[in-house]
């Protein structure tokens, strides 16, 4: 059985960062012996200002309409956060059944990227962002519309 703990270090020793965590920690065997995987989580809250950027965008973006078969399509957030994605350089070369070459974006979860990383994808994406959608926007007036989403303003 796995258990995970949110710690946080001090001098030479972890301690539990909350209740939960301590009241789990407490439930382990004394002086049993356990191994330890160490991640620092990334920030939630930068996770969430980035989902604010793809919104600003997103609601911004205003495409030309398209047909396919008698149908109009419309835009989708999920496929508009994966281009604006590979826009930023952030996806692998993939190869589909038809044999046709195509660009995924890479996973954004926790477990696959780090903050440092998270944080240099954010930077591109407002560039991506800022050159093809919200032109007319400086990266000021950008950060200004997401903390307005967030709540920050």
């Amino acid at each position: 059985m796995a258990t995970e703990l949110h710690l946080r270090k001090l001098y030479n020793s972890f301690v539990p960062v909350d209740q939960v965590n301590l009241d789990a920690m407490e439930a382990l065997t004394m002086n049993a012996e356990y191994k330890a995987i160490l991640t620092r989580p990334r920030n939630i809250k930068f996770h969430r200002k980035f989902f604010a950027l793809l919104s600003v965008a997103f609601e911004a973006w205003d495409p030309k309409p398209v047909f396919y078969k008698g149908l109009e399509i419309h835009k989708n957030v999920d496929r508009f956060r994966k281009d604006i994605e590979i826009l930023a350089g952030y996806f692998e070369t993939v190869i589909n059944i038809n044999g046709e070459v195509r660009l995924e974006a890479k996973s954004i979860s926790f477990a696959n990227m780090s903050e440092d990383e998270f944080s240099r994808l954010y930077s591109r994406c407002v560039d991506v962002i800022l050159g093809k959608i919200l032109t007319n926007y400086s990266a000021d007036d950008l950060d200004e519309q997401v903390n307005r989403v967030l709540g920050f303003v």
